[in-house]
Parts: structure tokens; sequence; C-alpha cells
């Protein structure tokens, strides 16, 4: 057998460690920047804030060019591929607002997680320290809607295997029902049903008794909304079966969801990361670093390097030593600070970009002014990689005059009508909504037929098209909207 040798040729990028902490900082929202700010001075003695320098505004502007020239050495000019030059300066100022500034009732999220809540509740319950520790096991593998989707033999085994406890089923399932008295009702259910029956058996008074009984008796009719076989089993009027489903249909199919919903501003505040004004009809765009400090390397460690650089030669083995480690700590703070500066000029010139396709949106935050566009418009538009568009539009949000929008909202791909116009999917969602919203819900709109009315105003996209986006929508089957 005949063996060839050849030579290839071949072009790897390999990014740098500061390049990866560039990246790393772009993906994380503002309210997580102030804490990562946090740890990098308490592991940095080099950094300082910028206010705790009790120099006077000379010699900071000094230190401050200083520090510039420093961190040209190592600039991510060429890994961001774009110039300061290249945006307005009004769209490169970072906002640090005083408490008389009009930003000054942004709020700051310090609410309890679910999961924290849930360990708070029960921290306030007596119980030996063994079952303290199961029930904490459990709250841990609930999930963000408040369901236990574990079996509880699969959790039994986890406990044997990682953590060397021997518990049965019966004991978990003692446990399991010390957790689900925890708030909101509903919580710890392994299903639909377990869920509802938690909730109506917190409800002490007598009309929910019917309730009660279609949802532990007759629970497949129910949700297939066969009243009329609930009707006959129980033999009852047309008056007392609406009250009975009217009283199932008010409970929380998802006690966890209020919690985890991002959207759900009466349980959380959200920090936007963009603050966007409308003055006189210009869109003014800024960062919000409100509780981000501004940066500076300590003048001290500075005087101390070039003391230890200007010694001779012959360097003691612990001048060498306290010189490497300063050297390092100076590298490393020079790094993060041009990291933020690259995080902030990555973050305004991709939103820039954004306003500026979506400008008619922004303007008056008219939904249906929305276009197409997809991750890639925007990376063409900066002249950056769709990945790090993915990055800076991930768990971001903007205030804007007329709401706080998560950047992700803006995404959407487009369609064309059938006279050529290229239309946002969303804009297709709204009608189908609507369509919706106004139905007769004693015959509710089935997905064929509203198939046919998009195709009547001109939309002509598959059934399959139209079922996807109502499930992207939440909305159920036609059957299942069906109202008594």
């Amino acid at each position: 057998m005949e063996q060839k040798l050849s030579l290839q040729q071949k072009l790897l990028q390999k990014l740098s460690p500061q390049q990866i902490q560039v990246i790393k900082l772009l993906e994380i929202p503002t309210i997580q920047l102030e804490q990562r700010i946090k740890k990098e001075l308490e592991e940095n003695p080099v950094l300082e804030y910028e206010s705790d320098s009790p120099d006077d505004n000379e010699d900071n502007e000094s230190s401050e060019s200083e520090t510039d020239r420093d961190n040209d050495e190592f600039s991510y000019d060429d890994y961001i591929n774009e110039e300061d030059d290249d945006i307005p300066s009004y769209k490169t100022s970072a906002n640090n607002y005083s408490k008389d500034d009009k930003y000054v009732e942004i709020p700051f999220s310090v609410g309890a997680t679910f999961h924290e809540n849930l360990r708070e509740q029960l921290s306030m319950i007596s119980l030996p320290e063994g079952d303290q520790k199961l029930a904490e096991y459990i709250i841990g593998n609930i999930d963000d809607d408040g369901y236990l989707r574990r079996d509880l033999l699969s959790i039994s085994d986890d406990l044997a295997f990682n953590l060397n406890l021997e518990v049965p089923e019966e004991k978990l399932l003692e446990i399991l029902r010390i957790v689900q008295q925890l708030d909101p009702p509903g919580i710890g259910a392994r299903d639909l049903r377990e869920c509802l029956l938690l909730q109506l058996d917190r409800k002490k008074n007598g009309s929910h008794v019917l309730a009660r009984t279609i949802v532990k008796d007759f629970f497949d009719e129910f949700t297939r909304k066969h009243y009329e076989k609930i009707k006959k089993k129980l033999d009852l009027s047309e008056e007392d079966l609406k009250e009975g489903i009217g009283q199932v249909l008010k409970l929380n199919p998802k006690p966890g969801s209020s919690y985890s919903n991002p959207l759900n501003k009466s349980n959380q505040h959200i920090i936007p990361d963009f603050l966007l004004d409308n003055v006189d009809g210009e869109l003014q765009l800024s960062l919000n670093q409100q509780n981000v400090p501004d940066l500076k390397i300590n003048d001290t460690y500075l005087e101390m390097m070039r003391s230890l650089a200007e010694r001779n030669k012959n360097k003691s083995k612990n001048q060498k030593e306290a010189m490497l480690f300063v050297k390092q700590k100076l590298d490393s703070a020079k790094w993060f600070i041009d990291a933020i500066r690259q995080r902030n000029h990555t973050l305004l010139h991709t939103m820039s970009e954004i306003i500026d396709f979506q400008k008619e949106f922004f303007k008056e935050g008219d939904e249906s002014k929305l276009r197409p566009m997809i991750l890639k418009d925007i990376a063409e538009r900066t002249g950056l990689d769709i990945s790090t568009i993915s990055r800076v539009s991930n768990s971001k949000y903007i205030q804007t005059h007329f709401g706080i929008y998560p950047l992700k909202y803006f995404f959407s791909e487009g369609l064309q009508k059938n006279d050529g116009e290229e239309v946002s999917t969303r804009e297709i969602k709204m009608i189908l909504k609507e369509c919706i919203e106004n139905e007769d819900k004693h015959k509710p709109l089935t997905d064929e037929k509203l198939t046919q009315i998009l195709k009547d105003k001109s939309y002509n996209i598959a059934r399959r098209t139209v079922a996807k986006y109502r499930e992207q929508l939440d909305i159920p089957v036609a059957r299942l909207r069906k109202k008594l």
C-alpha cells in the first residue's frame, strides 16, 4: 500500500485571555456588571474606584491620560473591528446619575428568587435537621413553573448516589406534602391536576366543592371541554356547571411563573442596560451606568513599579518576585479597564444600529412599525460577528419613553405578502391575536379558518405555520378555547 506525505496549511483563530474577558463581559447585563466589578476590585489591589483618589482634578486628568496610553498596548480594536469615531459623541456617553437626576427612580433588583422564597418559608417551619435537608433538596428540583417534574423514585436514587442517603419514596412523599403547604398554593405539584387540587384544598368555602369534584373525578372531560358529559354525570344545571368550571378557571396553572417571568414587573424590577430619550424628536441613547463605578489604576502601585524598575540590575529574589507580582496585577487591571471600555463601546454601537434599523418604532412605540430584523442584519451593519450580536442582545433591556423592552423583542423573521411587501412575523401574530380575542367563544376559530382569514388579508402562509405562531403566543387550540 502506497503511503503519501503531504503538507497542509491551516489558519486557526485562537482567542486570547483578554478577548475572552471582553466576550464574558458582553454577555452579562448591567445588574451583574456591578457585582463583577466588585469581585475584580477585591481580587486586584491595583484597581480602585475613580472617586477614591484624593488627587485634584488636574492630577486625575494626568493619571487618566497615562492610563489611556498604557491601555493602547492592550487594545481590542482588531477583535471588535470598529473605531470609536464611527459613533456620534452623544451616543457614546455613559450616564452616571446623581440622586437628584431623573433616572434615580430606576429600581435596583434585590428581590428574592422563587427558590429563595420557598427556602425562606421552609426555614420558618420547625423540622428535624434531616427532614429540613430533604425538603430543601425537593425544593431544588422544583422547576420555574412550580412543578416537581421528577418522580420521587428518581429523587430517591439521586440521594443514594450523590449523598449516600437511603430515603424511601414514602418518606419523600411525606416531605413533599410539607413543601406543598408553602406559598403560592399549588407549589410542588407533580402534574396539573394535583396543582389545581392543592389550590382548591386551601379554599374553605362551599362554592369550591363542585370545582374540586370536577378536577378530582372528571379531569379528562374538563381538559377536553366535554362539559355536557360532566353536566349529565353530575346532574347539574347550566348555571351550576358554569359556576363550577368558572372556579377552576380562576386557579393558577403555573404557580411559580409569577416569579420566573422577567417581564412581570409587579413581582420584580427590571434594570435597563440602555436609556433612550426622545428630545425634540431626536433619539438620544446612553448606557445606564447608575450603579457601575468608574475604575482607575492605583497611583501607589504605579509608583512602586517605577521604583522597582529603576533599581540596579542586581535585584534580590524578593525584589524580583515583588516586581513580577505588581506587573501582573497592573497588566490585569489595565486589561480589565480596557475590557469594560470595549464592552460599553460594543453595546452602544450595537444598540445604535438596532435603533437606526427600527427608527419608526422607537419614535412612538407603535408595534406595527417594527420591521423584520434578524441577528445577521445588525451584524452586517456593525461589522461584528453574529455571535457577538447575540451576546449583546441576550438578557439586556432598554428603557424608552413608552416602556422597557428586552432587546430580543426587536428581532423577528420576515414574510412577504402577495404584493411583495415584506412584513414582520410579529405583525402576523398581532393579527392572529386580535382575531382570536374577537372570536365567538361559543364557536372559536380553527387554525384552518385563521389561515383563510390571513389569506384574505394577503398573508399567504400555511396552516401549520399558523399553528406554530398560535403556540408561540401561548394560545390553545380552538376546542380548548370554547366557552359555555
